[in-house]
């Protein structure tokens, strides 16, 4: 049977994210046109547009469709902004982040992932995303500040150096908990120097390894 991407990213964005409250128009429409099944494996494509993560080696995940239209919803992306991503993985929220107008700086620690990453966003002509190897909790201090920060994997808590080149203004969005693989999800504001941070809901992500990590 033939399956449709185009139909089956319709299905994912009205049955999987618009039902559970996400509004923002300009994310629901990236992540209807993002081929979301050139981000796994070929033997996986059938699977890329289900409710759920997928593995995409080296014990890491794409998160699931909905996960990521939530964290890009809070993250309130405009146009032109300078973004900082830790743990690129696939590059897929890289991917929706650059759609969005984001000049997206993404960390990634496991040198097959960030290559990988690195050849399937520029061969979608996303040249607006620039890949590091690195330490991620450790941010990019070089080109910091960043207007939003998001991190796509858990932590016992939010990194200082993160803080640090979070600009005034902006924006932070990362998994935090006490226990592995079980965590809140966080969104972080920094306003006259603070950083202020509130609950949003319970998630599960694989581990932020680092040196303000695990």
């Amino acid at each position: 049977m033939r399956v449709d991407p185009r139909r089956m990213r319709e299905r994912m964005v009205e049955e999987q994210i618009v039902a559970r409250g996400v509004t923002d128009r300009r994310v629901l429409d990236v992540l209807r046109e993002l081929p979301r099944h050139l981000f796994v494996e070929e033997a996986m494509a059938k699977q890329a547009y289900m409710d759920c993560p997928l593995p995409i080696g080296e014990g890491q995940t794409i998160s699931q469709p909905y996960i990521v239209a939530l964290m890009t919803e809070l993250l309130q992306v405009g146009a032109g902004m300078k973004v900082l991503e830790i743990g690129t993985g696939s590059g897929y929220q890289a991917a929706v982040l650059a759609k969005l107008g984001a000049d997206v700086h993404t960390v990634e620690r496991i040198p097959r992932l960030c290559e990988m990453a690195r050849q399937r966003l520029l061969s979608l002509g996303l040249f607006n995303v620039h890949v590091k190897l690195d330490d991620g909790t450790l941010g990019w201090p070089s080109i910091a500040p960043f207007d939003r920060i998001l991190v796509t994997a858990g932590g016992p808590e939010v990194p200082a150096p993160l803080v640090e080149q979070l600009a005034e203004g902006g924006r932070m969005v990362m998994p935090v908990g006490p226990a592995r693989r079980l965590q809140r999800l966080v969104l972080v504001e920094k306003k006259d120097g603070a950083a202020l941070s509130r609950d949003i809901c319970g998630v599960q992500f694989v581990d932020l390894v680092g040196a303000h990590g695990w």
